[in-house]
C-alpha cells in the first residue's frame, strides 16, 4: 500500500511541477519566412490576396488534395472564409478568414483550427517591392497556447515545425508566379 501511495505522490508532484513551470513559459509564439519572387509587387499581391490560390502553393493543402473545401463570400475581400476538412490529422479541420487587406502590401487572415486541436492563429502575407520586377514575400504566423498547455512550448520547436511548412509554401508560390511569367513570354 505504501508503494502505491508513493507512486501516486510522485505522479501528483510531477503534475504540480508542470503547472508551476507553465506559469513561467511564454504562451505566444511567432514564426515567419520570406522569399524573393521575380515579379512586380502588383502581380504578386493580386495572386496572394485570393485564398483559393493557396491550393496551388500551400504545403498544408497539398498534403491532402482530397480534403473537403468550402468557401463563403467573395474571395480577395475582407470577410471571405475558406473552410477545410481533412481526414489527415496533420491537416485537420478549420477555417481561414480574410481580416485585412492593404493594397500591394498585406493580406491579414485569422485561422480557426477545429481539429485535431482547437486553436486560433493570425497569419499575414506581406509583399514588399525590392525592385520594379522583384518582390519580397513574407509569410508570418502568430499564435498562443493556453496555460497549462503552453508547457509544451518548452519541447516543441515551432520555428522548425511551422517555419519549414511556411518556407515550402513560399518556395511553391515563387515557382508558380515565376512560371506564369515564363509561360506568358
Amino acid at each position: 500500500m505504501s508503494i502505491v501511495l508513493g507512486i501516486l505522490g510522485i505522479i501528483a508532484a510531477l503534475i504540480i511541477l508542470v503547472f508551476i513551470i507553465a506559469i513561467f513559459v511564454k504562451c505566444d509564439y511567432s514564426v515567419q519566412r520570406e522569399v524573393s519572387i521575380n515579379r512586380d509587387v502588383t502581380a504578386v499581391y493580386d495572386y496572394v490576396k485570393y485564398l483559393k490560390n493557396q491550393d496551388n502553393y500551400s504545403k498544408w493543402v497539398m498534403m491532402d488534395p482530397n480534403m473537403q473545401k468550402d468557401y463563403y463570400g467573395t474571395d480577395g475581400t475582407i470577410g471571405f472564409r475558406s473552410a477545410w476538412d481533412s481526414k489527415d490529422k496533420n491537416v485537420g479541420k478549420g477555417e481561414q478568414e480574410i481580416t485585412g487587406l492593404t493594397e500591394n502590401q498585406t493580406v491579414d487572415t485569422r485561422i480557426h483550427f477545429i481539429k485535431p486541436f482547437e486553436g486560433f492563429a493570425n497569419a499575414q502575407m506581406s509583399t514588399i517591392s525590392t525592385d520594379p520586377n522583384q518582390t519580397l514575400v513574407r509569410w508570418a504566423f502568430d499564435s498562443k497556447m493556453k496555460y497549462p498547455m503552453n508547457f509544451m512550448l518548452l519541447f516543441l520547436n515551432m520555428e522548425k515545425m511551422v517555419g519549414g511548412d511556411l518556407q515550402i509554401g513560399l518556395n511553391n508560390l515563387k515557382n508558380v508566379l515565376e512560371n506564369q511569367t515564363n509561360e506568358s513570354n
